[in-house]
């Protein structure tokens, strides 16, 4: 079935966190809906639909900045209450505005993550999950990693709320009073929970598993399964998926791959906007996507809908606002806007000779929309005149502008590169990136920014190694860029925003590259490799080797982890090796099926306790069969990337012979493939930038690694090493890594 939405802009407000918008119930069936919407000022502005305009209802004070909203209620009853956290301090509103609840949770950290149910208050920072019941202590946990969201699952039949919470590690963690009842693995950091249940009802049993399932009452009006409920959640890479929760077990039911590249998942929602009579699947990402997902027959979501908006979406959610009987999708994007995708058609269909007639309630908001036009730029004028007249004063003090940057820097595990997205609350006019370690930058399709290089003196003690500006179009307040870093290189990229605004200011973001930059955490790893042993042995607390982790690899929570020791499991996401991490109190063993893993942690680790002036007993277990291993895997890419290097250098001269003879036909099936797929072949080629000398590269460390753990130095024989991988063949690198 085709979905057909129209999109209205109904009001702008501050910038947004996720969560911070919400449709208040209706009041009858197919009615309109109030709209709730928090923002970074601390403002708690609602608003309705009249005549076509959007009305405040009641629009609160400015005050500390809004992380998240909920709604809330006696259970049983319209969930109408609108509860909003600000730092350690939660606050409650009636629907008209009166204030009936502060509370303060006394946390040293500023809660990020919120759900009400009833009298019970549940809520997250970054590593602390409290449970109060009329706002009094109920459970507490602490965390292995940050916590990015909570649900909570509740029914008549249970003894009490179930919290379900995502964690920054990857895991979904299942709790059970202030106790861990059991852990989910997902395939990615998971960024937001939300209940699902397939009826478009509220309040009938659904067919759910070949099993009739009673439905039960949780806040937000959802209706969610009492036998094994349906969570869904959404990852920072973009994958969705769905799991099941039971008493003592979680089953993972489906999940959606992000095969398109878009970007991380924000915010989740389920609605029947389709009217099929099965709640829809709602998405709103970071790059602006907002897609819905229907289910068939077999629960497996297929994409329906699509849309583009320009800044990243916050929050999402289905409903009634424009106009009664119209279902819409109503979104809050990261600036400040309240967007609906609606159902009710915005254009009229008009035959041959049809005049187009414009009813006087459009024409009067057109001429409305023109005067308010008119006042504003009488506004900004006679504010550039004050602000002129007075820069000219002795005595003045020009007033710098902030603005808010929303910036996000993660490795993307599909090419291991790392992904800097910017986002800022105006337009951005240049951006200058530098770097003191060498990176690449790659392409990314939808950046429309114009970028140059400078020429960067990477010799000098304090040098770079990237100058590069990008400076982009008109009303840019977003923009994407790629980075590849090289393992064993480490330093820091900074990133200087300038935004449109006068006077001109400029912010920095500064992004650390770790040691082991491309390894990404895992759930386990494959214990039947040849490893290679890394074993520390010195007077260092637990927190300090923590900390030294924290240094070399990325993923790693910065807040020691609780007990005496810990293990850690990583992936390289550009060759595919792997680590084992265990420490505590002392002592220190890694694992590695890569040479130049170990080395790269030896020489980092050794550092970092010289500068603490702790001296470590280093003792290594090399195993030479994990050489020849790492080299076969290194193997298909390198081999894919030689013939990928040989068809692009073949294009022109193909091209030339084609040119010349009229058409390709005289040419062998190989060639003219290769002629067939030479656009493709150079687009990929040109996002992949000294792909070829990175691998080459490895394979030299790699090298020089073995023999110095033997105590040699074979400097002098990469020359050879280096005929050998131009003219390469598997069995002659391996032949020649042995004989050295």
């Amino acid at each position: 079935m085709e979905i057909n939405l129209n999109r209205v802009d109904y009001i702008q407000v501050g910038v947004t966190s996720q969560k911070t918008m919400r449709l208040l119930p209706a009041l009858g069936k197919k009615a309109t809906q109030k709209v709730a919407v928090a923002d970074h000022d601390g403002v708690l502005t609602c608003f309705g639909m009249k005549k076509c305009d959007a009305v405040p209802v009641f629009k609160t004070l400015p005050g500390q900045k809004i992380c998240r909203m909920d709604l809330g209620g006696a259970v049983g009853t319209s969930q109408e209450k609108i509860f909003v956290c600000s730092g350690s301090q939660v606050r409650g509103f009636t629907k008209k505005g009166k204030q009936f609840l502060t509370f303060d949770a006394n946390l040293t950290e500023s809660i990020n993550a919120m759900q009400v149910s009833g009298a019970d208050l549940f809520v997250c920072a970054s590593y602390i999950y409290n449970h109060y019941c009329d706002c009094k202590d109920q459970d507490y946990f602490l965390s292995g990693d940050k916590i990015n969201d909570i649900i909570c699952l509740s029914s008549e039949n249970l003894a009490r709320t179930i919290p379900v919470l995502a964690c920054q590690d990857r895991v979904l963690r299942v709790l059970q009073g202030s106790e861990l009842a059991y852990e989910v693995e997902v395939p990615g950091q998971p960024s937001v929970l939300e209940c699902y249940n397939k009826d478009g009802g509220n309040s009938v049993p659904f067919c759910f598993d070949d099993k009739i399932l009673m439905l039960c009452h949780v806040n937000r009006m959802n209706f969610i399964p009492l036998s094994g409920d349906a969570i869904l959640y959404g990852t920072t890479d973009g994958k969705i998926g769905s799991v099941h929760i039971g008493e003592g077990s979680a089953t993972t039911k489906w999940e959606i791959d992000n095969d398109k590249k878009k970007g991380g998942i924000l915010c989740l929602d389920t609605y029947d906007i389709t009217g099929d009579g099965v709640r829809d699947l709602l998405v709103g990402r970071d790059d602006g996507t907002v897609a819905v997902y229907a289910f068939d027959s077999t629960n497996e979501p297929t994409q329906r809908f699509e849309h583009a908006l320009s800044e990243s979406v916050t929050s999402i959610q289905g409903g009634c606002v424009g106009k009664e009987s119209y279902d819409e999708i109503l979104t809050a994007t990261y600036t400040g806007w309240v967007t609906g995708l609606t159902t009710e058609p915005q254009k009229a269909e008009l035959g041959a000779g049809d005049e187009v007639r414009i009813s006087k309630e459009v024409q009067a908001k057109v001429e409305a929309l023109r005067a308010e036009l008119e006042q504003l730029q009488v506004k900004v004028q006679v504010g550039r005149e004050q602000y002129q007249q007075t820069s000219l004063s002795k005595t003045a003090v020009s007033v710098v502008p902030t603005f808010s940057i929303n910036d996000k820097f993660t490795l993307c595990q599909d090419d291991a590169s790392y992904s800097l997205t910017l986002e800022v609350q105006t337009a951005i006019d240049n951006l200058l990136l530098q770097s003191d370690v060498p990176i690449d930058l790659l392409d990314v399709d939808n950046n429309s920014a114009v970028v140059s290089f400078s020429e960067c003196d990477s010799e000098h003690p304090n040098g770079n190694f990237l100058l590069a500006t990008y400076r982009c179009q008109a009303n840019t307040t977003r923009l994407e860029l790629k980075v590849r870093s090289i393992e064993g290189q480490y330093g820091t990229l900074q990133a200087y925003i300038t935004h449109r605004l006068q006077p001109k200011t400029c912010q920095v973001r500064q992004y650390r590259i770790k040691p082991l930059s491309l390894h990404q955490r895992t759930h386990s790893i494959d214990q039947d490799r040849p490893m290679n042993r890394l074993t520390l042995v010195g007077q260092f607390s637990f927190a300090e080797i923590h900390s030294w982790v924290v240094f070399c690899l990325p993923e790693v929570p910065e807040k020691t982890p609780a007990g005496e020791s810990i293990t850690f499991y990583f992936l390289n996401t550009f060759l595919g090796t792997q680590l084992d991490a265990t420490y505590s109190k002392g002592e220190g063993h890694f694992k590695s099926d890569n040479i130049s893993t170990i080395s790269i942690l030896s020489d980092v680790l050794s550092k970092e306790a010289t500068k603490r002036k702790i001296n470590l007993n280093i003792s290594y277990d090399i195993n030479d069969d994990s050489v020849s291993h790492t080299l076969k895997m290194i193997h298909p890419k390198l081999e894919y990337q030689l013939v990928l290097a040989r068809k692009v250098q073949l294009i022109d001269a193909l091209k030339e012979l084609q040119l010349h003879e009229g058409n390709a036909d005289f040419l062998i099936s190989e060639y003219r493939s290769i002629l067939d797929q030479s656009d493709i072949l150079l687009e990929e080629y040109k996002r992949q930038p000294a792909h070829l000398e990175r691998l080459y590269g490895m394979i030299t460390d790699l090298f020089i690694d073995k023999f110095k753990f033997k105590g040699q130095n074979v400097k002098a024989k990469v020359s050879s090493l280096l005929e050998i991988l131009d003219s390469y063949d598997l069995n002659s690198l391996l032949d020649f890594f042995n004989e050295a």
